[in-house]
Parts: structure tokens; C-alpha cells; sequence
């Protein structure tokens, strides 16, 4: 790249690192605000909750990214125009691939990158996420133990809790097991805590009672404890084998999956669109490029408006995006569409680049533009030398 490419590399390299960081961050904030319950309500630790929401990033980026990169070249466009190098350039004979060449090396260099994301990023990510989310769902602790709550981790089986201070201590706690038929069982408790020891969770109550009412008997057995302790591991869910997700799996998972796979037979059109989508995404970089380029890649006056140019340049790129979502869904329910899942960024890339060809054209003057041009400079003319006549006889009077 020559000098000026090379600068306008610099000026959108910037600008995409800053609108990315900044798009990211906003979503992220949403997406942790929308996870403050597992501190909030579901007793999770802080290192859980910054796992679990910096684990969704790696998704958000490749969502972001290509959004960050049209809003890059839109605006290092519009600023080079408006500082009028676009103009200079183009009058000293650049055409617009002189200013498309900086803007799709960083194209090129978003889509390897998502290219890299999609086949390896987001399946690890997804599946430690998976593997988080499924451990805190079958966290009995913060699924059942809800302060106000009387929660139930299978059938005759209650627990309450009056309060969770800060410090993870349970406050008024009443467990009521019926699962046995031969006897009721209750305990009541004033205090207790988690005690966690690798994948082993137990329940310790401090000073209590146990009241046991056998069915064959009219009176109750009540037993005082100064500390008791409960494995929680015998209420946790029975089944803890869950298919991993499409999207947390890896592409040779994906083009031979186990023919015995619960979530394969149920929905295969759903693998055979995440393959594609994953290769046919990477396009949309350069096709987001283009549109740009085709829209503001020309050097306009200031009494051109730009904003015209800029919404048709939002919403061409936001159409050809939902148009490639909609193919993908499509490709899940008939194999035919997979000429769409692909066709469709390329058809964008072809007719964005021919546009901003087109424009590069000078345009041909009819006949009728060119009459009426000179009526009207004939007209101007007559109508300033009438005005010249009338001031130089005003003149005379006011001298005679």
C-alpha cells in the first residue's frame, strides 16, 4: 500500500478497535445485568458470574465485529470526505479501489479472524459455557435453597429458607421429607451453611430439631442438635448427560456427528446449516466493505447531502444480513438452499462493486439537459445585461 493507504489503514484500524471495544462493552453490561441473579438470588460466587458472562463474549465479538466494521468504513469515509481528501484525490486521478484498497485488508483481516472465531473460538467457549450453565442449574444450592421460597428438588421432598446473609449463612431453614412412606420426617434449624468439598456438597444445620413421625404411630420423635450435616448430592438431579448444543460443537463433530446423537436425529437440518453458516458468515466483512464504498467512496460537495448515503449504506448491509440469516434458517428444512446461504454475500460483493464502478463513470448529458442548460445560461445573461441597461439610465437622471 502507498502512502495515503497506508494512512487511511491507520485512521480505520483505529476506529474499528474503538467501535468494537465499545459496542462490546454495551452489550456485555446488558448481558451481566440480565446474570445478576446468580449473585443476587442463586448464591453464585463473583469468579462463577465473571466466567460464565465473559465466556458469551467470544460469541458477541463475532456478532459485532462486521456491524463495527461497516460503521468503521462509513464513518473514515465520510470524515476523509469531509476533510476533503476524497475530493483532492479524486481530482489528482484516483478512482475509488485507490480508497477501497486499505478498507478490505481490514476486511480481510475481520473475516480470517472470524473465520478462526467460528470454527474454534466459539465452540470452546460455548461449551464451557454449557458446561457452567448446566453446573449452576443443577446447583441444588441455587436452585432450592431461595430465601421466601418453598422449593421442591424432586417429589415429597420441601425446603425453606427465611433468609441468605451475605456471607453464605442460611437462616431459619425447614427441610420436609416424605419420601419414605414409612415415616415423615422434619428439620427445623436456626442457622446453617454450604460446606463444599470438590464435587461434594453438604448441607451442616446448627442448632435444630429433627422431628420423625412414623406412620404406624401416633406420637413424634423429636431430636435436639447442636450441628447436623446432610449430603446434598443424593437430592441433585438423576440425569446429568446432556447433548452438547450445535453451536458448542466442533466442525469435525459437526460433519460426522454419532448417528446415535438424540439432538442429530431430531434436527440433522440444523447441522447441516451451522457448517455453512459458519464459512458463508466470514463473508460479510468484505461485503459490508463494499457497501460502504459504493455509498461514500466517491468525493462529494458539502451541498451534496451525505446522510442519504449513509442510511442507504446502513440499510442495503442491514438487508443483505437479514436476507443471509433468513437463507440459513431456510437451508435447515431444504438442502437447496444452500445456493442462498452463499450466493447471497456474493451477489452483494458483485453488486456493490459494480455500483461503485458505475459511479465512477462520467455521465452522459442528453440532448434535453443540454438545451435547457442553455436557455437558461441565455436567459441570465439577457436578464444582466437588462439590469445593466436600467442601472446605467438611472444613473443619467440622477447626473442630469
Amino acid at each position: 500500500m502507498d502512502l495515503y493507504s497506508r494512512y487511511l489503514f491507520r485512521q480505520a484500524g483505529g476506529a474499528l478497535l474503538l467501535i468494537l471495544l465499545s459496542l462490546t462493552g454495551v452489550v456485555w453490561i446488558a448481558t451481566a445485568l440480565k446474570q445478576l441473579t446468580l449473585l443476587t438470588s442463586q448464591g453464585q460466587t463473583t469468579w462463577t458470574f465473571l466466567k460464565m458472562t465473559l465466556l458469551a463474549l467470544p460469541n458477541l465479538i463475532a456478532i459485532i465485529a462486521p456491524v463495527a466494521l461497516l460503521i468503521t468504513a462509513i464513518h473514515t469515509l465520510n470524515k476523509a470526505n469531509g476533510d476533503s481528501e476524497l475530493i483532492v484525490m479524486t481530482a489528482s486521478g484516483a478512482t475509488v479501489w485507490r480508497f477501497a484498497r486499505p478498507f478490505l485488508a481490514l476486511g480481510a483481516i475481520v473475516m480470517i479472524l472470524l473465520l478462526l472465531a467460528n470454527l474454534y473460538v466459539l465452540p470452546w467457549s460455548t461449551r464451557i459455557l454449557q458446561h457452567y450453565i448446566v453446573k449452576v442449574r443443577t446447583d441444588l444450592i441455587s436452585q432450592v435453597l431461595q430465601p421466601g421460597q418453598f422449593s421442591s428438588p424432586e417429589n415429597q421432598l420441601t425446603f425453606h429458607i427465611r433468609d441468605r446473609t451475605f456471607q453464605g449463612e442460611l437462616r431459619g431453614l425447614v427441610m420436609q421429607d416424605d419420601r419414605d412412606k414409612t415415616i415423615s420426617t422434619t428439620y427445623l434449624a436456626e442457622r446453617g451453611e454450604i460446606y463444599k468439598q470438590g464435587n461434594e456438597a453438604y448441607l451442616i444445620m446448627k442448632d435444630g430439631h429433627i422431628i420423625r413421625r412414623p406412620a404406624d404411630a401416633d406420637a413424634a420423635q423429636i431430636i435436639a442438635f447442636s450441628q447436623y450435616a446432610i449430603d446434598l448430592e443424593q437430592f441433585g438431579p438423576k440425569d446429568k448427560q446432556r447433548p452438547l448444543k450445535i453451536r458448542a460443537r466442533y466442525l469435525g463433530e459437526l460433519l460426522n456427528p454419532d448417528p446415535n446423537d438424540r439432538l442429530y436425529i431430531g434436527q440433522p437440518g440444523k447441522f447441516r446449516s451451522e457448517i455453512h453458516e459458519r464459512f458463508a458468515s466470514a463473508l460479510y466483512p468484505i461485503v459490508f466493505v463494499l457497501v460502504a464504498l459504493s455509498q461514500l467512496g466517491l468525493a462529494q460537495t458539502t451541498r451534496q447531502g451525505r446522510v442519504r448515503t449513509i442510511m442507504t449504506a446502513f440499510v442495503a448491509a442491514s438487508g443483505i444480513r437479514m436476507a443471509g440469516l433468513a437463507a440459513t434458517n431456510l437451508l435447515a428444512l431444504h438442502t437447496w438452499a444452500i445456493w442462498l446461504v452463499y450466493g447471497i454475500p456474493i451477489a452483494g460483493i458483485v453488486f456493490a462493486a459494480a455500483i461503485a464502478t458505475a459511479k465512477m463513470r462520467p455521465k452522459k448529458r442528453s440532448r434535453m439537459s443540454e438545451t435547457m442548460e442553455t436557455w437558461f445560461e441565455t436567459f441570465i445573461q439577457r436578464a444582466m445585461r437588462l439590469i445593466g441597461a436600467d442601472s446605467a439610465l438611472a444613473r443619467k437622471d440622477t447626473s442630469a
